[in-house]
């Protein structure tokens, strides 16, 4: 088939190279422009961007798929169809009509729950047992249409935002393929969406932030599910003033404890939360690289009974 291919983050690159390896035509890959990184601020294209650059595929970058002449640009390929793969922008119905097989989405959760910007993030803070990945006919909707093939992944204690994101790129990947082959024979069972809509909304810096007064089970999914990024934070009292401290992993602890939510335990990068004990196992202090927690209390000052604020 020849294909559009709509995509920017990492997720969506084993997408493409599923769709390439399948033998189908790329005619054009579509992506958010570069965007600048690091310390240097240097504009740098997006994964997607690079990959498809490294195959010599064509690349377009607009600002907006809502501009005139990005839809005008668009509506002139010949193609039979658009695969869309965490792009980052709508698409107006003039895009989603012109393809004569329509255009569709790689969505990261078993909708309709988790529609939106942080489908991934949101399934392991919510503390559900288990998520996927969906292929689905694309409407004006956001991420409300049918549903033509579905893959189911368990999320784990030992999960976080991205070893879920990696086992659902592997498994979406793997799908698309098999979609398109039904699309294209025109034997493709579409379903529509059933069952309660929740909406996976971005995630803010403030809402990151850890509130140790909550139960010790939520703030272990708080936690996993924001790890690496943005990362779960808190802060803690130096000698220089309060630092920033990203936490990147946790357990939880059979422990308990009556101390201040907060507080540093003895035994252990060991936290009292508002109903029980947890324990950091991974954190990174602001400035400085990722750090295991005894690597992490080897280098500060912090001793049991001082606090995470």
């Amino acid at each position: 088939m020849r294909l559009a291919f709509m995509g920017t983050p990492e997720f969506a690159v084993k997408a493409l190279a599923e769709l390439v390896a399948a033998g189908h035509d790329i005619v054009c890959v579509y992506s958010q422009p570069p965007a600048p990184k690091g310390r240097g601020q240097v504009l740098s294209p997006s994964p997607v961007h690079a990959f498809a650059a490294s195959l010599g595929l064509p690349v377009r970058t607009p600002k907006s798929m809502k501009d005139a002449d990005a839809i005008a640009e668009f509506q002139a390929l010949d193609i039979d169809a658009c695969i869309v793969v965490a792009y980052g922008q709508i698409l107006k119905k003039a895009v989603l009509d012109h393809p004569p097989l329509g255009c569709f989405n790689l969505h990261a959760s078993l909708l309709p729950r988790w529609r939106g910007a942080a489908p991934i993030q949101r399934a392991i803070m919510a503390g559900d047992s288990h998520t996927g990945v969906e292929v689905m006919r694309m409407s004006e909707g956001l991420d409300e249409g049918a549903i033509i093939l579905s893959g189911r992944v368990e999320i784990t204690d030992e999960d976080t935002a991205q070893s879920l994101h990696d086992k659902l790129a592997t498994l979406g990947a793997s799908l698309l393929p098999v979609a398109l082959a039904a699309i294209e024979r025109g034997g493709a069972n579409e379903q529509e969406q059933s069952g309660e809509v929740t909406y996976a909304r971005k995630i803010t810096p403030e809402e990151a932030r850890i509130d140790w007064d909550r139960p010790a089970r939520e703030l272990d999914w708080h936690i996993r599910g924001l790890s690496p990024f943005p990362g779960a934070w808190t802060t803690m009292a130096t000698g220089k003033g309060e630092v920033r401290v990203k936490v990147l992993m946790s357990r939880l602890s059979d422990e308990h404890s009556g101390e201040t939510p907060g507080t540093l335990l003895l035994g252990g990068l060991k936290v009292a939360t508002g109903d029980g004990v947890i324990q950091i196992l991974r954190l990174q202090r602001e400035g400085k690289a990722a750090q295991d927690a005894l690597d992490f209390l080897n280098g500060t000052d912090l001793q049991p009974g001082d606090r995470f604020i």
